[in-house]
């Protein structure tokens, strides 16, 4: 009876350990497509306040047709999710955003791509 108690307590720890390995990785993987998500919609809102400039007349304190001037808000440069940064032309704007987690060793990373009239993101990493 000592070794059937001894062998299920054994079988019981392997069980346990191994339910804690999964769920850490579930974890993990989680917090990853996570942070994906949040510097993708951190992007979308950033690239809509970018269309919002390049529509609004210079009058209004807008770019009257131009990206030129517009600049990513300095309270949006950081933010929970990660960090932006933009390169602007007269026609294009791509913003760079880099995420707080890290996947297969380097930092997440999505790119922004703004034109007038659409954005187009792209997953770098």
């Amino acid at each position: 009876m000592g070794q059937q108690q001894l062998l299920l307590i054994v079988l019981g720890v392997i069980i346990v350990g191994v339910a804690i390995v999964v769920g850490i990785n579930v974890f993990s993987a989680n917090a990853i497509l996570s942070n994906r998500d949040g510097v993708v919609t951190d992007l979308n809102n950033l690239a809509a306040n970018a269309q919002q400039f390049y529509r609004k007349p210079t009058s209004m304190g807008g770019g009257g047709n131009s990206f030129i001037g517009w600049a990513v808000p300095a309270e949006l440069d950081t933010t929970p999710n990660g960090t932006y940064t933009a390169t602007v032309t007269s026609q294009i704007v791509t913003i760079v955003g880099k995420g707080n987690e890290k996947y297969a060793g380097s930092v997440i990373q999505h790119t922004a791509t703004v034109r007038s009239s659409a954005i187009i993101t792209v997953q770098n990493n």
